[in-house]
């Protein structure tokens, strides 16, 4: 009895860092082979090795370990169906242009990248869809052999059924249906001997035993070719669902113009992984549960039916959400980590814990916490606008009292402000903006009694003097 075990892939160029779009492709990889407790699978693209680099392979790797998109067969892991790098596979992929070629399903095309040019303007001109005219498909086996002489460096191209429809059920779009004579006969292998994507592509798949390929709406017209060429050599064709877009606030495709930045990058900034799985989870999949749920629980949920096929609109907005639910769930230690080596530097080893504790609510990124680590342990503090203006309106005599307050109650912050207010007749605002705008700078930020702990009674006379000095001086 066979059983049939979802495999799914994810297929990268490595051009350039993994961005927001091709890692949620992955995610969505991930997450349906988890639900269905099958394989993810990671093949390495590299067959364009003008634009593939060695450093964003191993980038594309780094950033999905990070995420936590760990693969079960691939490059590191290896399996059944090694090498996984499109670079190494050069003997298969000859095999089957051997075998097109024999069956007279594929030919050698020698026409220029000018020549072909001018044909697209021409049929666009005449209002026809532009497809290849089938030029060098009636050359004879002298014709070829002269051009080769020649030394004519000819692509090779699948010579596409006429008359026939392609069709099939899209996993998120529903039912497609493409004619053939629509499509033209497509580059399978390029002038220089590399597979074309769409030949190397579909091949592996078919290979490798993927049974679901998840992958951007852009590929939709891709597929029927696929479609052809599997049929042609007989190979196992996968269930295809193509994926909305990801687009910015007009509509156009995300691009760093509309804040996007590479996984790499907003790594760099602080993100914390769960918060980026988190959102991209929901850029185009619902998920009726809004709560902020680890890779397990975002698999155990996740339905192809749920993926839309509107666009997903980025929103720097409801990935900072993410961001927040992120940090209220990591532990201390995660917490200590990420703030980094600079906050490390300024906090005590005794108050690490303390510190963490006070600032984590008022934390998105890591500058947030070195911003409060300089606060409270660099003299002197500088006072924002709203601090200054607080410090003045409370007067010098607010200070003197709030000095013979700490010099009697140290850093016991209840007692403190009770002194105060018993000595000034100040509360509320009155009472804790000109204390805290003293203290730290700001009229904002993490609890008072929390942050006098980690303020020397030494540290906090300077800076109550400091405004004493400010509000008296002529």
């Amino acid at each position: 009895m066979t059983i049939n075990i979802t495999k799914t892939r994810f297929a990268p160029s490595p051009s350039g860092f993994l961005h927001l779009g091709n890692a949620r492709t992955a995610l969505f990889s991930t997450l349906l082979a988890r639900k269905e407790r099958g394989v993810f699978l990671l093949r390495i693209e590299d067959t364009d090795q003008e634009r593939s680099q060695t450093q964003y392979i191993q980038g594309i790797e780094d950033d999905m370990n990070w995420l936590g998109l760990t693969w079960q067969e691939g490059p590191g892991v290896g399996g059944a169906h090694a090498p996984y790098l499109q670079s190494q596979r050069g003997a298969v992929y000859r095999n089957y242009f051997d075998s097109l070629e024999q069956q007279g399903l594929a030919y050698l095309c020698f026409c220029s990248e000018r020549e072909l040019d001018l044909t697209r303007k021409t049929q666009i001109a005449a209002g026809q869809p532009p497809r290849y005219a089938g030029t060098c498909a009636r050359l004879n086996g002298e014709e070829v052999a002269a051009r080769l002489q020649n030394g004519g460096q000819p692509t090779l191209r699948f010579r596409v059924p006429a008359h026939r429809t392609v069709e099939f059920d899209d996993a998120v779009r529903g039912p497609q249906k493409f004619n053939s004579d629509d499509i033209g006969d497509f580059v399978i292998r390029r002038g220089d001997g590399t597979p074309a994507f769409f030949f190397s592509n579909a091949i592996d798949d078919a290979l490798m035993g993927v049974t679901h390929v998840l992958r951007g709406e852009d590929h939709l017209t891709n597929t029927p070719r696929q479609i052809m060429l599997l049929d042609a050599l007989r190979l196992q064709v996968p269930r295809y669902g193509h994926i909305s877009m990801i687009v910015g606030a007009d509509g156009a495709p995300l691009s760093k113009r509309h804040g996007s930045r590479s996984i790499r990058e907003l790594r760099q900034t602080g993100y914390l992984p769960g918060a980026i799985t988190n959102y991209m989870a929901r850029l185009g999949h619902y998920y009726p549960n809004n709560a902020f749920m680890d890779l397990d629980a975002l698999a155990s949920e996740f339905e192809i039916s749920n993926l839309g096929r509107a666009p997903a609109h980025y929103d720097t907005t409801h990935l900072l959400h993410w961001q927040r639910e992120a940090l209220m769930r990591a532990d201390a230690d995660t917490l200590w980590q990420w703030m980094g080596t600079d906050v490390h530097a300024l906090v005590p080893d005794a108050q690490q814990a303390t510190f963490v504790a006070a600032v984590r609510t008022n934390v998105i990124f890591p500058e947030h916490a070195l911003l409060w680590a300089r606060t409270l342990y660099i003299y002197p503090v500088a006072l924002s606008p709203d601090a200054c203006k607080a410090v003045e309106e409370a007067g010098g005599a607010f200070f003197e009292h709030a000095l013979a307050a700490l010099d009697q109650h140290g850093a016991d912050y209840k007692a403190l402000v009770n002194h105060i207010k018993q000595e000034t007749g100040a509360k509320g605002k009155a009472l804790f903006h000109p204390l805290r705008a003293a203290l730290t700078g700001e009229l904002d930020g993490p609890e008072m009694a929390q942050l006098v702990t980690l303020l020397t009674v030494e540290r906090m006379r300077t800076r109550l003097q400091a405004c004493v000095a400010m509000t008296t001086s002529p």
